[in-house]
């Protein structure tokens, strides 16, 4: 290949290539080492990472969105449901905030326990913005999607990524977690929850991973993991992986505990 002053193209400028099969590779590396320098630079050592569902509206857009049904005569079922809902992201973003909050009061001049979502809607928007209102850094991991916007107003704009790889991207939701907080959410969700949970089963992750499931209907509801344990498909002990609260209070307090005795005094290198 030749640029239109008849000099030799560099492979790396070459774009017909690096969106070819053959550049996969080169793709693929491109979403390890452009996160990891940016997340250095800006001495991000570990995150907390929220999952939940990208549908959920805050309490506001709910009861507006619920009045809209009433008055159009819509669907009045649904949009309650909606506004029952909305209490998660309303949850989230409380927890997130009280998060960053404890996080910027830590010693030392990295930045610990960032609090991390997938960058988009709902949920993810919720625990970010938490983040933002708290004055604290935040992460938006992005996946470009047909069907759902990236990079929510309340991500920090130097930790906002898009990802084109789902793996790469779940890759640097669990590198650097040291806790997961999973709010309801749908396949997503249950994916993400799911791959962590093999992870730590298989002892592929060896740290202490706390993880809190939000919101205990939802998941009594969605997941029976009890009856996983009564046939056999996992032990009682996995169970005992997963923390489940209905309280911001009690969110806060297992968090935070875990991590004063299990993260912060322990000396491990970034990356």
């Amino acid at each position: 290949m030749t640029n239109d002053d008849g000099h030799p193209q560099k492979a790396y400028l070459n774009e017909a290539f690096v969106h070819s099969r053959d550049g996969r590779p080169m793709r693929i590396m491109a979403e390890y080492l452009e996160p990891k320098a940016r997340l250095e630079n800006q001495h991000v050592r570990d995150t907390i990472v929220f999952f939940g569902s990208a549908r959920l509206k805050s309490e506001d857009e709910a009861k507006r969105l619920l009045e809209e049904a009433r008055q159009s005569g819509g669907d009045t079922e649904a949009a309650e449901m909606v506004l029952t809902m909305a209490a998660y992201y309303e949850s989230a973003r409380e927890l997130a905030h009280r998060l960053t909050d404890w996080s910027k009061n830590l010693e030392g001049d990295e930045r610990r326990f960032v609090v991390c979502t997938g960058g988009g809607p709902g949920i993810m928007e919720a625990a970010n913005k938490g983040a933002s209102e708290a004055r604290g850094l935040n992460l938006g991991l992005g996946i470009s999607l047909p069907f759902e916007a990236t990079g929510n107003p309340y991500v920090t704009r130097s930790l906002s990524f898009e990802f084109h790889y789902f793996f790469m991207r779940k890759f640097w939701f669990t590198y650097l977690a040291k806790a997961i907080v999973a709010m309801p959410g749908g396949f997503g969700t249950l994916d993400e929850l799911c791959e962590i949970l093999t992870l730590i089963q298989t002892f592929k992750i060896k740290r202490r991973l706390p993880i809190v499931l939000f919101g205990a209907s939802f998941w009594n509801d969605v997941v029976d993991f009890d009856a996983l344990a009564r046939y056999g498909t996992i032990n009682k002990q996995d169970i005992e992986l997963m923390y489940l609260t209905d309280s911001v209070d009690d969110a806060f307090d297992y968090i935070t505990k875990d991590l004063t005795e299990n993260a912060i005094a322990i000396p491990e290198d970034s990356f």
